[in-house]
């Protein structure tokens, strides 16, 4: 992916780091053509420009327990949206939630244990104040993820 503000040696920096975030400096200036300082200097700035939003791991959610991966587009009134958004946020369940165009409504990500854990989700929206709808989608299986880069 291409982006106006930085230079090339930037976009290959971050195409590494979102490879692998522990990646030594040393390592990461061999494969650009950089010292390890300035690759440094060139993260830090990255960071400071808001460009590195932070490091995190990825962790694969079926290894870890969660067997299913589920998608709500959740219809709201108005006025309720952001309080259903900031209601939603606070289960552990939620991993992304996203307001979007057209007539209100949230399209949220969650990992559950199995069908039963996630029913009880339902059942825990259905009871939401300003909820209007709710459809779901059960993920069958992933072609492409960004697991560094949230658009």
């Amino acid at each position: 992916m291409r982006f106006d503000s930085i230079d090339h040696i930037d976009e290959e920096i971050l195409k590494y780091l979102s490879e692998n975030g522990r990646i030594p400096y040393a390592e990461l200036g061999r494969l650009v053509g950089l010292t390890r300082a300035a690759v440094r200097e060139r993260v830090r700035q990255l960071v400071e420009r808001g460009i590195i939003e932070h490091f995190t791991i990825v962790v694969n959610p079926l290894k870890a327990g969660k067997q299913l991966s589920v998608f709500f587009d959740i219809e709201t009134d108005w006025k309720s949206v952001d309080a259903i958004a900031a209601e939603i946020l606070a289960t552990e369940e939620v991993t992304n939630v996203y307001a979007m165009s057209g007539p209100p409504h949230l399209h949220a990500h969650a990992l559950f244990d199995n069908q039963q854990h996630a029913a009880r989700y339902l059942q825990r929206l259905k009871s939401i104040e300003g909820i209007v709808s709710v459809h779901t989608e059960l993920l069958l299986s992933r072609y492409k993820e960004r697991d560094s880069l949230l658009i």
